[in-house]
């Protein structure tokens, strides 16, 4: 088990190395405290040598991790500076500000990333420490005003870590109730699991007082207890006093101090070192295998893409053949996954691909269609031109029949109208085409040229087959155009053409249901403070809306006769697209409103409502500004003989038009299905390979990206570290039992201390002795400083263990028997002077 703590460091420094560090949660302990608290003496002390810069203010800006390793010789290492020794402890220190101004600048500034020292003595046990910035409160110099709330993130990041222990230094004058340190631990780690106390500065209490019932953990008791360590004074360091002398002189303050005599084995920094590595040890034992079951899960989760990248050969001068292959064929499968619509990657936000092409064939391209829709005084107006034209010089009599002439003059002007409709169909088709080649083509990024090339190759071939497609749409309606075939099935002929066709079709219909859907009305939520959404049933007669979808409830049902739907300008204070429903014959449609604004989230499902409304024999309403000319049209007068044949004729055109649009609307998504999608997936599978070939060079489009290289180095490198680790990991032994943790303890205070704060605990400090308590006859003292809960008191009291007082306790039985670890060769305490 000692070879734990080094093993955590390697690891360390590798995924350090690797820029992992932060993905992993490495076993360590984070010093936490308050400004000059002592902190960095505690670790100069643990490394008895001076190598941490020192100052007033704020003196430790960046996080630094330090690693301490038992070792013949004594040096030092920088990750930063990997491959040179630092024998030289003031030229660590003037690393450390070094690397602390490049990247925080020279005035007080902060950074969270850290600084890696790593130090070599045979005077040190096996550690891992991160020196954390002291908890400040007023900002200096360029430090930004939130100085405080930026130092308390830094250090919450560390030790929010469950890996991570916490070492809570608290100076001996001050108010412990207040302690930084302590609270910040307590939001973490409320068990105190991970929590261990450190009281400095003992020997600069006011005299007359002691710590002896905190160190004793009786007063504001902590789980695993506290520690008492003296470190230098301001003129001990001024005075350049040798810290091995510093820790003798600790050593005899606790033996010939009347409050702490009787705990000074369990005291000091030796003992500190001792802890935090038994500790350390400990607690990287209890979580390596949960460790490594990250290392694992992450191993897995790269596995597959690692395997693709191990078998690259950039050598191999098939290799480019392959992949291209591959590539070419991958981008035929997505681009018919896409079409067909079973692709791997469904598009969850918007209609792509197949789904919207099938929605421009049976939604926008019908909706089209209809909106070119004839006005009626017009066509009217029209017919009865047609009719005078057609009889020239001639007198029309009123036994005639109707001329059949003027019914196939105006039937042919309608059936050219429906070139603009078929052909932006066409259009959209294309566009459609064109962006499910460029999704497909993200797939290809690996190759930028192999990329560019597919989508500059595919998109010229749509284009080319989107000029097929229209002349072949527009020789359909010049074929329709070429014959009028009054002998249709569907055609009412000129017996019945006294009969609207409107009406028929709408009785063969009945009261079939179109479309349901929530739609929000838009006008009547602005009068009553805001709008309100329906569940909208539209049939062949009527829109009804209920309070909801289980159409219980309904609200109101409007019939659709004479109305029209019209678009509505979006308003910049709202998301919604608007439309309108408005009677021609400029009546209320609901209530007192002359018409009703619908809602909806998208233009696109306001263009599907308009399609379905369409289907229902609500037309789009055609805003005319020829006022002159349908006052003319008006102010033509017509015999009724003429106004008889104009009406013949007009019903006959509508039910010509009826079968034409029919026909139009089966046969344009066929001819662009055939000419265009069909011939463009087999061109895909059958000759972009060749085309490819020959546009550029085989070597030139299989180049691969910077981005991709550098990914997939990156991922090699992390695969190999991964396995290096687990390696590594799987050599250790974990079978050991684990020590249970102390039991808990009334840390209640700590939540206190935040309302309010409790006296201070040097108030309640016991006086220093004249004499020295005389020792039990058992020769025991009183136990370390984890408690064991009694029934007799309220504090938990302190328990004993039998044996001498040795300077270094071997078996650390108030930790539950650690493992053991390398420790200096024994010395003979110094003695205390009479």
């Amino acid at each position: 088990m000692e070879g734990l703590i080094p093993l955590v460091n390697r690891l360390q420094d590798a995924f350090a190395a690797l820029g992992q560090s932060c993905l992993l949660d490495l076993p360590q302990i984070a010093v936490v405290g308050g400004q000059s608290a002592g902190k960095s003496s505690v670790l100069e002390n643990c490394v008895s040598r001076d190598f941490l810069p020192r100052g007033s203010g704020i003196v430790t800006r960046r996080p630094l991790v330090l690693q301490l390793i038992t070792a013949k010789t004594e040096y030092a290492e920088f990750l930063h500076c990997k491959g040179r020794k630092f024998t030289d402890f003031d030229e660590v220190r003037q690393e450390i500000e070094v690397e602390t101004d490049r990247i925080t600048g020279v005035n007080k500034g902060i950074s969270s990333i850290p600084i890696n020292l790593r130090i070599y003595s045979p005077h040190v046990l096996s550690l891992t420490l991160i020196d954390l910035p002291g908890i400040t409160k007023v900002p200096v110099g360029d430090q930004p005003p939130d100085i405080e709330h930026q130092i308390r993130d830094m250090i919450m990041q560390f030790i929010s870590r469950e890996n991570c222990l916490i070492l809570a230094v608290t100076p001996a004058n001050t108010d412990l109730a207040n302690s930084d340190a302590l609270k910040l631990a307590k939001e973490v780690d409320p068990q105190g699991l991970r929590t261990i106390g450190v009281i400095t500065k003992l020997d600069l209490m006011d005299e007359g007082t002691d710590a002896r019932e905190i160190l004793e953990n009786k007063l504001l008791p902590l789980r695993r207890g506290y520690i008492g360590v003296v470190n230098r004074s301001q003129k001990d360091i001024d005075g350049k006093k040798d810290i091995k002398a510093a820790l003798l002189a600790e050593r005899k303050f606790f033996l010939s101090h009347p409050a702490y005599r009787h705990m000074a084995d369990r005291m000091g920094t030796p003992y500190l070192q001792k802890v935090l590595n038994q500790q350390l040890t400990n607690h990287i034992r209890d979580t390596l295998p949960a460790f490594r079951s990250k290392l694992q899960s992450q191993l897995l989760s790269i596995e597959h893409e690692v395997e693709v990248y191990k078998n690259f050969r950039p050598e191999d001068p098939t290799r480019k053949t392959k992949a291209l292959l591959q590539m070419v064929q991958q981008f035929s499968v997505d681009f018919e996954k896409r079409i067909e619509g079973s692709g791997d990657q469904v598009d969850t936000l918007e209609l792509s691909g197949g789904a919207k092409i099938n929605r421009i064939f049976h939604e926008r391209f019908p909706f089209e269609l209809v909106k070119m829709e004839f006005n009626e005084k017009e066509l009217r107006r029209e017919i009865s031109y047609a009719i005078k034209n057609i009889h020239g010089i001639r007198q029309v009599l009123p036994c005639l029949f109707t001329p059949d002439m003027a019914f196939e003059a105006i039937v042919k002007k309608q059936i050219v109208k429906l070139k603009g409709p078929c052909l932006k169909s066409v259009d959209l088709v294309m566009q459609e085409l064109i962006n499910t080649v460029k999704k497909c083509t993200k797939k290809l990024a690996t190759y930028p040229r192999l990329c560019e090339e597919t989508e500059r190759i595919v998109a010229g071939y749509i284009r080319e087959r989107e000029e097929k497609t229209k002349d072949q749409v527009l020789l359909l309606i010049d074929i329709q155009v070429s014959y009028i075939n009054t002998n249709h099935e569907d055609f009412i002929g000129f017996a019945n053409a006294q009969q609207r066709s409107s009406q028929v079709n709408k009785s063969a219909v009945g009261n079939q249901v179109i479309r349901k859907g929530w739609l929000t009305i838009n006008n009547i939520g602005i009068m009553k403070g805001g709008s309100k959404e329906y569940w909208f049933v539209l049939t062949a007669e009527s829109l009804s809306w209920y309070k909801d979808d289980e159409e219980k409830e309904k609200k109101y049902m409007l019939p659709l006769d004479n109305l029209k739907v019209r678009d509505v300008e979006k308003s910049f204070m709202s998301s919604k697209h608007i439309f309108a429903l408005f009677n021609t014959e400029q009546r209320n449609v609901y209530k007192d409103y002359r018409f009703l604004e619908l809602a909806c989230d998208s233009q696109e499902e306001v263009d599907s409502w308009k399609a379905s409304l369409l289907r229902a024999g609500v037309y789009p309403d055609k805003s005319s500004t020829e006022n002159d000319e349908n006052g003319q049209a008006d102010n033509f007068s017509m015999d009724p003989q003429l106004e008889r044949q104009v009406e013949t004729i007009r019903n006959l055109v509508d039910s010509y038009m009826s079968i034409i649009n029919k026909c139009i609307r089966d046969l344009i998504p066929k001819t662009i299905m055939h000419l265009m999608i069909n011939n463009v997936k087999e061109f895909i599978n059958a000759e972009l390979l060749a085309h490819l070939y020959s546009s550029e060079d085989q070597n030139t489009l299989m180049e691969e990206s910077a981005e991709q290289a550098q990914r997939r180095d990156e991922m090699l490198r992390m695969y190999q570290a991964l396995k290096e680790a687990l390696a590594i990991i799987g050599d250790i032994s974990t079978s050991t039992v684990s020590t249970p943790a102390p039991p808990p303890v009334d840390d209640s205070w700590l939540q206190q201390a935040r309302r309010s704060p409790p006296p201070s605990p040097s108030t309640q400090r016991r006086p220093t002795l004249n004499n020295p308590p005389t020792r039990p006859l058992s020769g025991r003292g009183p136990a370390p400083a984890i408690p064991s809960p009694g029934p007799q008191s309220g504090a938990p009291p302190v328990p004993f263990r039998p044996g001498p007082l040795p300077p270094f306790p071997s078996g650390g039985e108030a930790l539950g028997g650690p493992p053991q670890v390398p420790s200096r060769p024994t010395r003979a305490p110094p003695s205390v002077p009479r």
